[in-house]
């Protein structure tokens, strides 16, 4: 279940609740109906299941997305430290001393993790990116990312992924070509077939008081026939379900040495490296990060920002250095739906804005470089009532993702309209 409040962007109205969403996706209702029929673990296991499944290509290359909900702030993120209209409009918040990236723009010192990965060339920053939408609302910012889109409104309603899913031949016949790591299936997905949405691994497991294979043969059996929308989601269920079995987040994490945080972030990041590693099939995972929509009691160098990059910063640190032999395969990309205004507000917080940051980093990735026009501060630069402009669509940068990494011909299909130019940051 999601659960998004919106609010008008400022601090004044960010106490009353407008509305929320309950989503279920088509899959989520199928395991539902399965769980009437049969008995599902919730439990650690401690050995890896006799059901075994047909290897697939291992050197498939990986999409991982990071997305921050809320509206993260590029501008203590990724600190244009030697503007004076930075350190003048935020006295409270500004970060004095960031750590330098390119003489002009500098990490947040609470992204230390990544600096190393930044230094080395396996992270790059894309600065003033994001959509065309200037709602400033959650939901209809995010609903234009997700479907793919310049802007919320008409347009294709199917997700981007799932656009990247259908126009291109999958690498295997995986039941797990592209996996969320949520509650619900996201919008990304709405449309695509060899999706799927997992809380954790290890929730879907089957463990009846009787013969698991006459369970799994009776289930089978009832959906082996028929064409139809059940039918289709039962057999691709119990695909998931065969795949699944084979893993163990349990003995990965006992065995791990890598220091994910125990966060949800750091938790659904380590079981996407056990995905990757165990050659399942997977080509995009999604993972979300809530809890950025800082209009009150933000923080600068401490605080409630300072301790959401933290965590950002170590899980994927962790991630990175997890995969080390595969991360040539496996490309990772973390974007949100907006900025926040370059001004604080009276709350010591920041307003919903337009223009953020964006990370690439792993294979292919032209690290140790902040990507991007920089439109600058300054009141004449500014759009609307003090925000950052948008300078780089999100969607190039997807795009020359999908092109580079997966090898899609076909981005024109999965982002409409989209310009030729893309930013370079891919080899």
């Amino acid at each position: 279940m999601r659960d998004w409040s919106t609010c008008d962007g400022n601090a004044s109205e960010y106490s009353k609740r407008c509305r929320s969403e309950n989503v279920v996706s088509r899959r989520n209702l199928i395991y539902g109906a399965l769980l009437s029929s049969v008995w599902w673990a919730n439990r650690r296991a401690t050995a890896i299941s006799d059901i075994a499944i047909a290897p697939h290509n291992k050197d498939q290359n990986v999409l991982v997305v990071v997305f921050l909900r809320g509206g993260a702030d590029g501008l203590n993120t990724v600190v244009p430290y030697q503007e004076d209209a930075y350190h003048r409009e935020r006295p409270t918040l500004r970060i004095a001393k960031p750590i330098d990236l390119d003489g002009f723009f500098g990490f947040h010192p609470a992204m230390e993790p990544l600096i190393s990965h930044y230094r080395e060339g396996r992270i790059a920053v894309i600065h003033a990116a994001g959509s065309q939408d200037t709602s400033r609302s959650h939901f209809e910012a995010m609903s234009a990312m997700e479907r793919g889109l310049a802007l919320d409104g008409p347009g294709d309603a199917s997700g981007w992924i799932a656009r990247h899913l259908n126009s291109t031949p999958p690498a295997s016949a995986s039941p797990l070509r592209a996996v969320s790591l949520s509650a619900v299936m996201p919008d990304s997905f709405r449309g695509a077939t060899s999706a799927a949405a997992l809380r954790t691994i290890d929730d879907y497991k089957l463990d009846p008081p009787f013969s698991k294979q006459r369970i799994f043969d009776g289930l089978r059996a009832m959906y082996e026939r028929g064409d139809d929308e059940i039918s289709q989601a039962g057999r691709e269920t119990l695909q998931v379900l065969d795949t699944l079995s084979t893993l163990d987040p349990v003995d990965y994490s006992q065995r791990s040495k890598f220091n994910y945080p125990n966060s949800d972030l750091g938790v659904a990041l380590k079981q996407v490296a056990m995905l990757i590693r165990a050659s399942v099939g997977l080509e995009v995972a999604c993972v979300d990060h809530g809890g950025w929509d800082t209009h009150v009691a933000q923080g600068g160098e401490s605080g409630w920002h300072a301790s959401q990059l933290k965590d950002l910063a170590e899980s994927l640190d962790a991630f990175m250095t997890d995969l080390q032999g595969d991360i040539s395969r496996v490309t990772a990309v973390v974007m949100t739906e907006f900025g926040r205004r370059i001004y604080e507000n009276t709350g010591l917080g920041t307003d919903h804005g337009r223009a953020s940051f964006m990370l690439a980093m792993g294979g292919g990735v032209k690290g140790g470089k902040v990507y991007g026009t920089w439109p600058g501060l300054g009141q004449e630069a500014r759009e609307g009532p003090g925000d950052l402009r948008v300078t780089t669509d999100y969607r190039v940068v997807l795009a020359e993702m999908l092109e580079s990494r997966l090898g899609n011909a076909q981005v024109g299909e999965v982002f409409s309209g989209i310009d030729s130019g893309r930013v370079g940051l891919l080899a």
